[in-house]
């Protein structure tokens, strides 16, 4: 619900916050006093068109900040999650409006988009006025709340799913067989691009290790010879191991006799001995691995550029050549067996559709069950809201034909407002009062089915009094039994049945020559006075004051 509106710099607001409660609040005033702007205002928190006029003048910009509690599962909360926004605590909704037209939105302080900023507006709060356009007068609206006001959800989501299987088979009926007519084009190409592959027999990382293996045997001609002399120069006949080796024998047979001039020097020359022979190991491996015939290196390249050119005939890397293969061998495969794969999602398809159908008549059933009990809640509703003669009509155009998530049923709210008048659609025969009172009649019975938390009439009283009024009066507080109810009434006799009660007036501004738009809670007294100006009218009566006293006491029984 609503808990908190705070309003800085529109139109003839300059500042103003405030504090809301559960049950039935009205705001009363006189004509010009500013309600309107009030509404606006609000609207555009919830993500109503934005204008430049709205910012007060001589201001560059104004701002809306509504506060709202809900619980943690509410619509509100999923929509910000989805929008990466941090919803701990209560959700916050605020828009500023520049005065060059510019606007920015924002949830619990990040920067949204308007369209994120109106969907959850859409979800905390309905707007319903006269000359309304946002809360029920959208036909599309209708369907999902007769589902909700039936309990129609469980058979709601069958229908999803079974639209979502339709879908799926549909799908992949619809890919096999463009896979299967491409593959018939091709299969020539597929043919013989899977005998030269197969042939080729190419493997992954094939192509690397020839390349490298290429490279090799190519500087190995290079590198054998100076290998070779220096194998000669540590091993063959003129290799220095020969005299180092009787050198030392002669040095460890003197050993005895200078040991610490012989020893050192022993050891330099054993040191030096291993490494010349590690050396020439290494060479004799060198030599060994430039080794190659002549012949593998003219296989190696065949081998390869066999590859490349296969890569570049078919577009692909080398590495991919495997992958192509199994994949054209798969579309072969695909042609041979197509026409059985074919036939079993063609089956598929027939059998989600059958289901589909199943649980959308099921579906429509219900809903014409529950379009009868709705219509008679509803015209209970009707009479003492001045709309005997009129009758309510849920209207249920069932087409087989026209599919879609939610079923094939077309539902729309009628209405008949005169006997012997021609029934239609809602929105275009009923008159703004009219209207603002079949909205009444309908929030009241759809209250607690799929209603936002916060719903707020716009003078829905306007042009009835006496017992009118006070029916209406008494259908809102009902209302404010389950959801959070604001109204702005000219009416007493909803005044007189609100929990809180605001006073909405201009006043001048002190130093200054401009009015600003104020608004007052009411308490006891005052109350008491405002219900009895709106009985009286300027000149406030004794009679009046003991009217607005009955009418207050009256509404507390």
């Amino acid at each position: 619900m609503l808990i908190q509106l705070a309003i800085r710099d529109i139109v003839l607001i300059d500042k103003l916050e405030l504090h809301f409660h559960e049950g039935l609040s009205v705001l009363t005033g006189e004509t010009g006093a500013g309600k309107s702007i009030l509404l606006d205002a609000f609207a555009l928190a919830l993500g109503g068109r934005g204008d430049g006029s709205l910012v007060r003048h001589g201001e560059a910009q104004g701002q809306i900040t509504a506060v709202f509690d809900c619980p943690h599962n509410h619509p509100a909360r999923l929509i910000a999650t989805e929008a990466d926004i941090d919803i701990d605590g209560d959700l916050i909704l605020r828009r500023v409006q520049v005065s060059d037209g510019r606007t920015r939105a924002f949830v619990n302080d990040q920067p949204v988009s308007v369209q994120v900023l109106k969907a959850i507006g859409s979800t905390l709060v309905e707007i319903h006025g006269q000359h309304d356009d946002r809360a029920l007068v959208d036909s599309v609206s209708h369907r999902a709340i007769l589902d909700a006001f039936g309990g129609l959800m469980p058979e709601v989501q069958a229908v999803h799913a079974a639209a979502r299987q339709v879908r799926d088979a549909r799908q992949a009926l619809q890919d096999h067989r463009g896979r299967i007519e491409k593959a018939r084009k091709e299969t020539d190409f597929l043919r013989h691009a899977v005998e030269e592959l197969s042939k080729l027999a190419p493997k992954s990382g094939e192509e690397e290790a020839l390349a490298e293996r290429r490279v090799v045997m190519m500087q190995s001609e290079k590198v054998a010879q100076d290998l070779t002399d220096a194998f000669e120069a540590v091993a063959g006949s003129a290799s220095p191991v020969p005299v180092l080796s009787a050198a030392v024998r002669k040095l460890e047979r003197r050993s005895a006799q200078a040991p610490t001039l012989v020893d050192p020097s022993v050891k330099a020359l054993d040191a030096a001995l291993l490494a010349i022979d590690e050396a020439r190991t290494a060479l004799q491996d060198a030599l060994r691995a430039a080794e190659f015939d002549p012949r593998e290196l003219e296989q190696t390249e065949e081998r390869l550029f066999a590859l490349r050119a296969a890569a570049r005939k078919y577009d692909v890397p080398a590495d991919g050549l495997a992958a192509l293969r199994q994949r054209f061998v798969e579309d072969l495969a695909s042609i041979d067996a197509g026409e059985e794969k074919l036939g079993a999602l063609e089956k598929d398809a027939a059998e989600a559709d059958r289901a589909y159908v199943t649980a959308a008549k099921k579906l429509s059933a219900g809903r014409r069950k529950a379009a009868e009990a709705l219509d008679l809640a509803v015209q209970a509703e009707l009479p003492p809201l001045k709309l005997e003669r009129a009758r309510f009509i849920t209207e249920i155009q069932t087409d087989e034909a026209s599919r879609d998530a939610s079923g094939f049923d077309r539902v729309e709210f009628w209405a008949q407002t005169n006997p012997g008048t021609k029934a239609g659609p809602l929105m275009k025969v009923a008159s703004g009062g009219e209207l603002s009172r079949f909205m009444l009649a309908l929030k009241v019975v759809l209250a607690d089915k799929g209603s936002a938390p916060t719903l707020v009439f716009d003078e829905i009283d306007t042009g009835v009094g006496g017992a009118v009024a006070d029916a209406i009066g008494h259908r809102l507080a009902r209302l404010a039994g389950r959801v959070q109810v604001m109204a702005v009434t000219h009416a007493p006799q909803v005044a007189a049945r609100a929990m809180s009660h605001f006073l909405i007036a201009k006043e001048g501004v002190r130093g200054s020559d401009r009015v600003a738009t104020r608004v007052v809670p009411l308490e006891a007294s005052p109350r008491r006075e405002e219900i009895a100006r709106m009985l009286a009218g300027a000149t406030i009566t004794e009679e009046a004051r003991a009217a607005a006293s009955r009418l207050l006491e009256a509404a507390t029984n």
